[in-house]
């Protein structure tokens, strides 16, 4: 796992005409982005080097990068990723978890019951969600509170039965 890439951030689009390019955020902000000095970009495998990074004062971030000397490399960027190793990220308290870490991992019933497995972390405004697929491809959805998921480890997460809704 500590070598998975996580997303941090995607080119929304070319900033002005110098090569800055516009960022949509995935974290808590410019400034927890601001403790990286390097990205990967997706499908490329290729690296960019952060020389500027600043809020944008609309949620996202402009940010310069070495290896994009003009507006038409950052408008080919447009629509990339920008992802970070995971090892990198800082490390976690009790109870606390990177939405990268849960997806992929294997979901089980307090009653025994193999559900799955994890396929997407939701948040629409009232807290994370986990989207669970069966192995029958329907999917269902589990809050990630105590009372529904009361223990996750890095092998599975364990979703109380009564919240199981198959």
């Amino acid at each position: 796992m500590a070598d998975r890439l996580v997303t941090m951030a995607a080119v929304a689009a070319a900033h002005g005409i110098g090569g800055e390019v516009r960022l949509k955020l995935f974290g808590e902000g410019v400034a927890a982005l601001k403790r990286y000095r390097a990205f990967v970009v997706s499908g490329t495998g290729a690296t960019l080097t952060v020389k500027a990074l600043r809020d944008d004062g609309k949620g996202g971030a402009i940010a310069r990068f070495a290896e994009v000397a003009d507006r038409t490399a950052a408008e080919k960027l447009r629509g990339s990723t920008l992802a970070v190793p995971r090892a990198e990220l800082p490390a976690l308290g009790a109870g606390e978890y990177y939405h990268a870490d849960l997806i992929g991992l294997a979901a089980v019933s307090t009653d025994g019951a193999a559900l799955g497995h994890v396929v997407a972390v939701e948040n629409f405004g009232a807290g994370d969600i986990l989207e669970i697929e069966s192995p029958d491809r329907k999917r269902f959805m589990v809050p990630m509170r105590p009372e529904a998921v009361p223990e996750w480890d890095a092998a599975r997460v364990l979703v109380a039965a009564e919240f199981v809704d198959l």
